[in-house]
């Protein structure tokens, strides 16, 4: 069984103004507890922040590109100079239908949804994970969580940039744990189905086992306090998944040829 870790008080959240990365702020918001969020809407983040605080939390948000790896590089320093950071959640993530003239995946991505995918999906979470592994090494402490998706164990025709990058991240992801964990660096790769998100609303098709962010926050939170490598849910889209990506091309193919596209 693995031994639950010390709550966080230090929590830094990418994409922290929507989606899961909003419910899981809520989630840990608490008297005692620093939030420090990112997004790209101010609106959307300052409700985060006010909701976080609500909760008793110390929070701020900061409107940053994850994508740039400089200014994410300067921001995350900071951040964690302020006060030494417990755990970081890099969540920020698109979809062809949240990127700029997204059709919600259903003409595929373009190559220009394709390369902004692959910079914020896989380059975000580098920028955002990067600079922080030499001090938590360092410390020999500190939490990496990096948000995969189910749709890393296969990739699907409506969405083989977004399919890609989640794979990347969740490969990515348990490798670190593999090398950090030794240094006491914790290292959870995240792996969730369909949960309510600005990314699945995009989606117009059914979405079998959907999940609000509020229960998709607290399983995360648990998984994360008992240091599980991968946290995927719910368990039926996982093992859907995993059998998508063990069973036969041919067959596979098949099967995902008449998947309407994924959104997210």
């Amino acid at each position: 069984m693995s031994r639950r870790t010390p709550d966080p008080r230090h929590i830094l959240i990418t994409g922290g103004s929507s989606g899961i990365g909003r419910a899981l702020a809520l989630e840990y918001a608490a008297p005692g507890v620093r939030l420090t969020l990112t997004g790209r809407n101010r609106e959307r983040l300052d409700d985060a922040v006010n909701a976080c605080r609500a909760g008793g939390a110390e929070a701020e948000g900061r409107i940053v590109d994850v994508a740039d790896r400089d200014a994410m590089e300067a921001f995350v320093l900071e951040t964690d100079a302020t006060r030494p950071l417990d755990l970081v959640v890099a969540n920020a993530g698109i979809s062809a239908g949240t990127a700029s003239g997204g059709q919600g995946g259903l003409l595929g991505e373009s190559a220009e949804q394709t390369r902004r995918i692959m910079a914020v999906n896989v380059d975000g979470v580098m920028n955002t994970v990067l600079p922080l592994i030499p001090r938590f090494r360092e410390r020999r402490a500190g939490q990496i969580a990096l948000v995969s998706s189910m749709a890393a164990f296969r990739g699907f025709p409506g969405a083989p940039a977004y399919c890609a990058s989640k794979a990347a991240v969740k490969t990515w992801g348990e490798a670190l744990r593999g090398w950090l964990g030794p240094e006491g660096v914790r290292v959870s790769v995240i792996c969730p189905g369909f949960v309510e998100s600005r990314i699945t609303a995009a989606n117009d098709f059914p979405m079998p086992f959907f999940m609000s962010g509020e229960k998709a926050a607290r399983i995360i939170r648990r998984g994360l306090a008992r240091d599980r490598g991968r946290i995927a849910f719910p368990l039926p889209t996982y093992m859907g998944s995993w059998l998508a990506g063990a069973l036969p091309d041919g067959l596979v193919d098949a099967i995902t040829r008449r998947m309407p596209a994924k959104g997210g």
